[in-house]
């Protein structure tokens, strides 16, 4: 086993309404949608039209610049919309389901046995290929590329995220399965970063075909893209690879039973919620049965497809994103408070000592969306460096993505970033800066230069 690395800046942030671990029953969703929004850099184009019949795994749609990669039905069913936005973009496929799902059959193997290609062939043909991502530009990875490493963190410290032990518990054979796929795709090593004092569970222990890191700290250290910092810096020309434990699961039940099975667990958190708990689910399925009879105040909230930092906003009927394993709920907070910044501040959270509540380290908050306070000039405060524990400057690579100076962006390391690795520094920014759209301007940009 290796030494243990400790992040040490960064921010817990946290909230009241983290999730039970127990497994509650819903009912099964009626709708299920595809959101190329979820796909950075994604020009899709469609494979079905409204009232076609599909079948989960049938391809949805591909991506116009690289065919290859399909973007398939997470169920069986009728095509019921193409909801379409400014410019005719698509922004959903949705799906009426089926009573019973009826699988597309695929390659059903050993992926030990298989060769890089025959792996790729069946990834690409299901639709999973979507679920590897690459480092640099954080987008979905080009198939052509053998990557020098692929990273998997087996732990999230986001704000109440979910237990990844807790998702994967019973699953050990296809986690390994999908973790002998991932093999095939690399002539370097798969890291599985594990954090010793939360991931107990011998899924992760007893894996093999892995490099097992320890990491320990706080928020983010369980972001892969600190862990490959730490691990493997990533300099121009380098690639790497990430993927998430749970989307692992998906690809070893595709070779384990040659079908395209993206039910999974999901964590309902936050303050609004009655009773935070996991729910059982299928990949891109409405949320409503999910919230239904658990919400405290309708009137006021606010859903998020993933964590408080870097999730999306959704309505009470939206859908599950491609990449969450997470629903919070939390407070709106668009009511005006009174004199608030002069009040002591008992209930706010501040990771200055601006409010008194820094006089108790350990209290769980109930925080709104509020961004107390309007858009203001971009100060250097020095806030951004004492969250982001990497060797890059922060604020000067936002600076240089705003005036879009690309030798500067290179410089400064822009091939090392994500927008979630920097999801803090928005949260602390005192000129309340997008950072997150920000670093994907840059990272667009970066794109588009090199394509």
């Amino acid at each position: 086993m290796s030494e243990v690395k400790k992040i040490k800046k960064g921010l817990d942030i946290k909230l009241i309404g983290k999730a039970e671990k127990v497994l509650e029953k819903a009912d099964r969703s009626e709708t299920f949608a595809i959101k190329p929004t979820d796909f950075p850099g994604l020009t899709p184009k469609l494979k079905v039209k409204v009232d076609t019949e599909v079948k989960a795994g049938s391809a949805l749609f591909f991506d116009k610049y690289r065919p290859e990669i399909n973007f398939t039905s997470p169920v069986s069913g009728k095509v019921v919309a193409v909801n379409r936005g400014e410019r005719r973009k698509i922004l959903e496929v949705v799906i009426q389901a089926d009573a019973a799902i009826q699988y597309q059959e695929f390659k059903k193997a050993d992926p030990n046995s298989l060769s890089r290609e025959e792996v790729k062939e069946e990834m690409l043909k299901s639709g999973l290929w979507a679920y590897v991502r690459q480092r640099p530009y954080d987008v979905i990875a080009k198939p052509q590329d053998t990557p020098k490493a692929i990273f998997v963190s087996a732990f999230d410290t986001a704000p109440l995220a979910a237990d990844i032990d807790f998702l994967l518990e019973g699953e050990a054979e296809a986690f390994q399965a999908g973790l002998d796929a991932l093999a095939k795709l690399t002539d370097g090593k798969v890291h599985l970063n594990i954090n010793p004092n939360i991931n107990q569970s011998k899924t992760f222990s007893d894996a093999k075909n892995v490099v097992v890191n320890q990491f320990t700290g706080i928020h983010p250290a369980g972001n892969v893209g600190v862990q490959i910092h730490e691990l493997s810096p990533i300099n121009k020309g380098d690639v790497v690879w990430v993927i998430r434990p749970q989307e692992i699961l998906f690809i070893g039940r595709l070779f384990q039973n040659g079908t395209y099975d993206v039910s999974r667990k999901v964590a309902l958190t936050g303050s609004e919620v009655k009773n935070p708990a996991y729910y059982s689910t299928i990949l891109g399925g409405s949320v409503r049965n999910i919230l239904k009879a658990q919400l405290k105040d309708d009137d006021k909230i606010r859903v998020i497809s993933g964590n408080v930092l870097t999730g999306t906003q959704i309505p009470e009927d939206g859908f599950l994103g491609f990449y969450d394993s997470q629903i919070t709920v939390i407070p709106e907070g668009d009511e005006y408070e009174f004199l608030g910044w002069a009040l002591p501040g008992l209930k706010k959270f501040s990771m200055s000592k601006t409010f008194f509540s820094w006089l108790t380290p350990n209290k769980e908050y109930r925080l709104d969306a509020n961004l107390h306070g309007e858009h203001r000039a971009f100060v250097m405060t020095g806030e951004y460096d004492k969250v982001l524990p990497m060797d890059v400057l922060p604020l000067q690579l936002i600076k240089s993505i705003m005036v879009e100076d690309i030798d500067q962006m290179e410089q400064l390391g822009i091939y090392e970033v994500a927008p979630e690795d920097l999801a803090l520094c928005e949260f602390v920014c005192t000129s309340k800066i997008n950072v997150q759209d920000l670093v994907r301007q840059g990272i667009d940009l970066m794109v588009k230069e090199m394509s």
